[in-house]
């Protein structure tokens, strides 16, 4: 019997963290070195920034829009963050993931949650968190894209960001972002080896006793 056993439903990647902790440097990093996963870019009614692309960094569209999808069951979730809206659209998910495409969310946890809740048993969730509050507020303020207000208002956030890391499968500290990165990628690859990941696991053990059996 001829049988694949790479074939497996992809998984959701989730990872969060406070606003500087990282994580979306980390997520760029393994879409760009795993082939075998696709970051989803967000849906966001925030005004796009001088350096960002429209379809790469996020799809950018007007709060009418994004009523639109909503209302027609069109998003897997959806936050509200800074008074302004990001969501995930369900289709391109859905079908990434019965293809066997592994895909990649750089989201909060309010999102989180709300794929928890419609997506249990392909979801992985990472916490992102700073190596101090120090440090955290450093990599704020050395962005230089952000007013003073907007930057006490990614504090606030953060503070709130960070009394949900209970709520995550694995939790990484990125204090050196080679080794959070590595301790991520590994994360990736234990998770796709899970025996619940693929059908195949059964039928290829099935296969295997019954070979072995004909030769005691």
């Amino acid at each position: 019997m001829s049988l694949n056993l790479n074939t497996r439903r992809g998984l959701m990647l989730v990872v969060s963290s406070p606003s500087g902790a990282g994580k979306t440097s980390l997520t760029r990093k393994l879409q760009e070195e795993d082939d075998n996963i696709e970051l989803s870019i967000s849906v966001t009614t925030r005004d796009k920034r001088p350096e960002e692309k429209d379809g790469l960094h996020y799809h950018f569209i007007d709060k009418k829009s994004f009523h639109e999808m909503l209302e027609n069951d069109k998003l897997l979730e959806h936050a509200n963050v800074f008074g302004n809206y990001y969501a995930t659209r369900k289709k391109q998910v859905i079908e990434c993931i019965e293809n066997g495409k592994d895909v990649l969310f750089d989201i909060d946890w309010q999102g989180a949650n709300q794929l928890r809740r419609s997506m249990t048993n392909d979801v992985v969730s990472v916490f992102i968190l700073p190596p101090s509050a120090a440090e955290l507020m450093s990599r704020l303020v050395k962005r230089g894209q952000d007013s003073f207000d907007v930057i006490k208002k990614r504090i606030d956030g953060a503070f709130d960001e960070i009394k949900h890391w209970k709520e995550y499968d694995y939790i990484i500290i990125n204090d050196n972002l080679d080794d959070a990165y590595r301790e991520l990628n590994s994360i990736l690859v234990a998770e796709r080896c899970k025996i619940g990941r693929s059908d195949n696991n059964q039928v290829y053990v099935k296969q295997l006793s019954n070979d072995l059996k004909k030769r005691l």
